[in-house]
């Protein structure tokens, strides 16, 4: 390795919107993040359902339009 060209590696504190602090080591101090595995709906089980089919309708109602003519 060469010296003097690598960032100084120490230890960090990441905190999550949702209150979570994680102790960990990067090149920067003081990580703030909007969310984490604590409170994503992914790894929560809480996900929102989407309203899929007004979005299916809109579509087809958009492109149809297009085969009639």
């Amino acid at each position: 390795m060469q010296d003097k060209i690598h960032p100084e590696y120490k230890e960090t504190t990441i905190t999550c919107a949702c209150g979570e602090v994680i102790h960990t080591r990067a090149t920067k101090q003081n990580i703030k993040i909007e969310i984490c595995s604590k409170c994503h709906p992914f790894f929560t089980g809480k996900q929102k359902l989407i309203d899929s089919a007004g979005r299916i309708e809109k579509f087809t109602k958009k492109y149809s339009k297009n085969k009639q003519a």
